[in-house]
């Protein structure tokens, strides 16, 4: 694991896309404070880039770092989840302008995937996180379902097999700094 880690960190601080296993379903990541690789994944994806992306981080600390202001039922939410859940946040700070939303919000997940985090821990910033599909295809269930043109479109793929086989996107809430909450998907 620790080659495979090492191999995504210099592929991300060279500004390239990895395709990665994660704690949903396989990914398209880059570096999250990189504008140039963003747009790459969006063109890869063939996708608007007013449709946002996820971003991954590896603990707490770096959620704080990445968000203005992280209100405090973001860490009920967090703790108290069975499945991975990503959390939309308002002012998110330190990230490529091209990954934030147009209602300056940014979607959030703290990786509970082995590899994540050391990927991210070792890589020292958020990474992004988005299905390895093309817009408005099925998000593969498994790698043997990514279209090759995906496959071609990053500049180097995991060779590790996901820790679990529940292929399932995470669940995603929206947390307004005014204390409202709403369930994007369940």
């Amino acid at each position: 694991m620790q080659k495979e880690i090492n191999k995504c960190t210099e592929v991300l601080q060279n500004g390239g896309l990895i395709l990665y296993p994660t704690d949903t379903v396989w990914g398209i990541g880059c570096d999250a404070t990189n504008e140039a690789a963003v747009k790459k994944v969006y063109d890869l994806k063939q996708r608007e880039d007013s449709k946002a992306l996820i971003c991954l981080v590896a603990n707490d600390a770096m959620l704080e770092r990445t968000i203005e202001e992280v209100p405090e039922v973001a860490y009920d939410i967090i703790d108290l989840s069975t499945k991975p859940t990503t959390i939309i946040y308002d002012k998110p700070k330190g990230v490529a302008k091209n990954l934030v939303a147009a209602d300056n919000t940014l979607a959030v997940r703290i990786a509970s995937d082995k590899f994540c985090r050391y990927l991210i821990n070792k890589f020292k910033k958020p990474i992004v996180s988005t299905s390895s599909n093309i817009s408005g295809c099925p998000t593969p269930k498994s790698f043997d379902e990514i279209d090759p043109v995906i496959l071609k479109g990053v500049d180097y793929v995991v060779n590790l097999q996901p820790e679990q086989k529940s292929a399932v996107p995470s669940a995603i809430i929206k947390l307004g700094n005014d204390g409202t909450v709403k369930i994007i998907r369940k």
